[in-house]
């Protein structure tokens, strides 16, 4: 018992050096982002604080040497390329999950199959499909090549969110909606669904986080228009500006953004799952 708060206080000590080394280089990003312009650098101390980098992301600065972010059509290409990677991953996720419900012949190697693709490297994929495309003779675009490796990415995480989802599921209330008459159909779209709706929020989550920041399955297979991460690379490999850092700070701004409506979405869920299941109980009884 004696060494119980020792080792508290070693827990305590690990988790705050964890927290600052998670969110340590957020920090200084954000106040690299105010330093003056366009002479000041990323660099300490701060020779004056401004918001400059700020309105150079958008062009609202007077025209220097500093050519502001190529990241408007990156980052719309970004945008459109996590959406859609996050619809089909989802549904293919989701009717993967409801198919294992059930063991069939195969189970097992479909199960590995499904998740090898969050196995293999990313710049091992990148480049095999790169060199399939370049074989087949098919042109190299975030939409098409990209896109495919995108859902082979993030298919497993959604397949693996919703099995676990589905194994926490009851399927006594399906079964009392099959003895009222309802079809299979029904069920799943007006019982099944609703119910399992929070970790179909989840399976969104993890797509569109995945597929918005993913870089080296990107890097072999976007082609010449680019997405965020590859434009981002592309300038900071040249030189480094505070208005990288400024981007940065917008972007994780944006990030906790969708976490928290995230969040909003995953209580409204939760208490309509409640309510639901509640009603479905008292009309058995």
């Amino acid at each position: 018992m004696g060494d119980l708060p020792i080792l508290k206080r070693a827990l305590a000590v690990y988790t705050g050096l964890f927290i600052v080394f998670l969110y340590g280089p957020f920090v200084v990003m954000g106040i690299l982002s105010f330093q003056a312009g366009p002479e000041g650098g990323p660099q300490f101390p701060i020779i004056e604080w401004s918001t400059y980098w700020y309105r150079h992301l958008f062009g609202l600065t007077e025209a220097t040497r500093i050519a502001p972010l190529p990241i408007r059509e990156a980052l719309l290409r970004s945008l459109s390329l996590a959406f859609a990677t996050t619809v089909v991953s989802t549904v293919l996720g989701t009717l993967t999950a409801q198919a294992f419900r059930r063991n069939f012949p195969g189970s097992g190697f479909v199960f590995y199959l499904v998740i090898l693709g969050m196995m293999v490297p990313g710049l091992l994929l990148g480049l095999g499909q790169a060199l399939v495309a370049q074989n087949l003779g098919i042109d190299r675009s975030w939409w098409g090549t990209a896109f495919v490796l995108h859902v082979v990415y993030t298919y497993p995480f959604a397949f693996l969110v919703m099995l676990a989802i589905f194994n926490r599921f009851d399927p006594r209330v399906e079964e009392a909606a099959w003895a009222l008459g309802v079809s299979p159909a029904v069920t799943f779209r007006k019982v099944t669904f609703p119910m399992v709706f929070p970790g179909v929020l989840s399976a969104m989550l993890f797509g569109f986080t995945l597929s918005y920041d993913e870089f080296p399955r990107s890097l072999f297979t976007a082609g010449s228009d680019v997405t965020l991460p590859l434009a981002i690379y592309g300038t900071f490999a040249v030189e480094i500006h505070p208005n990288i850092f400024a981007f940065g700070v917008l972007s994780t701004l944006f990030s906790f953004a969708i976490l928290a409506i995230y969040g909003l979405l995953m209580a409204a869920s939760v208490r309509r799952a409640r309510i639901r299941a509640s009603g479905i109980q008292e009309d058995e009884a």
